[in-house]
């Protein structure tokens, strides 16, 4: 009896293991992808984020089982030109650029739309293919913040927008601008009143989606209450897109919020939304939803599901990053689309050189640090650990160059070589930051005032012309390693750890993996980055 009891409890916990292990986990992606949008034409998914200061911008994932996602294009190469966004005359786009998006299918077309403080313009781009289409483009003011754009059965097109008090507005028939004399009117009036009046005063409702499903208009929101940080998401509902709308608090678990709904093509309901995770930043989840009286009522006992009734990622390593071996074959992009520069790229100071394949950068000016330096290439973080290694030569480095591989938010360090007085050394940088009233939540620091040095903290002489850096985060501690080699093989540590932080002054997004090359002292000088590796520890 005893043995036949424990063959049972081994096969029960067996079968247990098995089951978690070939199910779906949240988050679907750990990774930095916020402000979601999701849609499905056909048997397809596609989902749109924000990236803010990158380019190319606006990033659009693709795909087949709301799980596994892989990059399947952008909607613009660059936002705009201005100094701004060029990084030039000491002005830079940190944490602007284009925000939460909003993406749709209508009569044969993709319309993505979005927002800019640093072009003080609404944006819409449309195309009849996501991956193989051009962008039309379109333009127009004012700023309409964390819009909703929506197509109804009756040819009328509207953006709903907004922070706290909730907007509607109607568009030209292409959505291409506001139409004159349309409808303008305010539909809710206070979204966080869902939470009671004397809860009113935190973050304000926004990030808002809207859907029409049988007949009804839902619009969902984020929020929190004023007496403590609750990411939470509120559906209002109504019989008519103008209102009037009843309003609902639908779930508040884990700081997971914003976003939308999307239904399968067997009828299941999910909603694809973000949570907050500190360093690493904002990351899908994908939580199920259920129909009740008329209302979409998400997760599982109101609780955000850790596991998934749908099949597990295939690979360790989410399709929107990628390790490249800068081999190119005729027809291939320069870049794939896992990568985007910190702010528009010089395009006339890199290349893809072949025989063997390798990215150069070359310097084209005088910069005094990372933060302001030209044409950083850079792909997200992944967690909850991982790592990227490349390798680098550098002898056309010119004296006060510095280049290399960086964890890179406000808050940055690096592993890389400089060069001065001729000689190269390996250096480990990390730049401090100064923060006055701070106030962390989740990870976040949410303060005002930042201000910032930075400070080598190893120096190590080099006397090769190429070697291995390596960067490791593990987004459990918040923590960043730095590590050197002379051979790929045998690796050293250099300098500190990296305390990791999200700010919301700047960057306004998760660390991200990047490589560089700037001149302190004269331009001109270039490094070739060999291979970029990137894994899952």
């Amino acid at each position: 009896m005893k043995r036949s009891f424990v063959i049972f409890f081994s096969l029960l916990i067996f079968n247990i293991i098995y089951i978690y292990s070939q199910s779906a986990q949240n988050p679907v992606i750990f990774a930095d992808v916020p402000d979601v949008s999701t849609i499905r034409v056909g048997d397809t998914y596609y989902m749109s984020s924000t990236t803010m200061h990158m380019s190319p911008g606006l990033p659009i994932m693709k795909s087949k089982d709301l799980i596994n996602w892989e990059m399947a294009g952008y909607a613009y190469d660059r936002l705009v030109e201005n100094d701004k966004m060029n990084l030039e005359n000491n002005e830079e786009a940190y944490g602007k650029g284009s925000w939460a998006s909003s993406l749709r299918y209508h009569d044969g077309y993709f319309y993505v739309s979005t927002f800019s403080a640093t072009t003080g313009k609404t944006h819409v781009y449309k195309t009849d293919s996501i991956e193989t289409g051009n962008w039309e483009s379109y333009a127009f003011e004012p700023v309409l913040h964390d819009n909703s754009l929506f197509f109804d059965d009756d040819g009328k097109v509207y953006m709903i927008y907004g922070g706290g008090e909730i907007k509607l507005i109607e568009l030209l028939p292409d959505a291409s601008g506001i139409k004159p004399g349309g409808i303008q009117k305010t539909i809710i009036e206070n979204v966080n009143m869902v939470f009671g009046e004397d809860e009113v005063g935190g973050l304000p409702g926004e990030g808002s989606q809207v859907f029409k499903i049988d007949g009804k208009y839902y619009i969902f929101h984020i929020a929190s209450p004023k007496s403590k940080w609750a990411r939470s998401v509120i559906i209002h509902k109504a019989d008519k897109i103008t209102g009037p709308y009843e309003g609902r608090l639908a779930l508040q678990d884990d700081h997971v919020a914003q976003g939308g709904i999307v239904n399968t093509p067997d009828g299941d309901w999910y909603a694809m939304l973000f949570g907050d995770r500190g360093s690493i930043g904002r990351i899908p989840y994908l939580v199920p939803v259920e129909w009740k009286d008329g209302w979409p009522v998400l997760g599982e006992n109101g609780k955000v599901p850790k596991t998934l009734n749908l099949p597990n990622k295939k690979s360790k390593v989410p399709a929107i990053v990628a390790s490249d071996d800068f081999e190119r074959k005729p027809g291939d992009p320069k870049l794939p689309l896992v990568w985007q520069w910190n702010h528009n790229p010089d395009n006339d100071h890199w290349e893809i050189l072949e025989n063997p394949g390798r990215l150069r950068i070359t310097t084209g000016r005088i910069d005094p640090n990372l933060q302001s330096a030209k044409n950083t290439l850079t792909q997200r973080t992944i967690g909850p650990k991982s790592s990227a290694t490349t390798k680098i030569n550098v002898a056309n480095m010119k004296d006060g160059d510095v280049a290399g591989l960086t964890a890179f938010q406000n808050k940055y360090a690096y592993v890389g070589v400089k060069k001065e007085n001729g000689k190269t050394s390996i250096v480990m940088v990390k730049s401090i930051l100064g923060i006055e009233n701070e106030d962390k939540k989740q990870g976040i620091v949410m303060m005002s005032n930042v201000s910032e040095h930075f400070e080598a903290v190893e120096s190590i002489p080099l006397n090769n012309d190429e070697v291995f850096l390596k960067v490791s985060c593990d987004f459990t501690k918040d923590k960043a390693e730095f590590y050197y080699s002379l051979d790929g093989k045998n690796w050293q540590k250099i300098g500190d750890s990296l305390q990791m932080i999200y700010t919301f002054t700047k960057h306004f997004m998760g660390y991200r993996y990047g490589l560089f090359n700037y001149a302190t002292e004269q331009p001109g000088g270039y490094v070739d980055f060999d291979f970029y590796t990137i894994e899952k520890n």
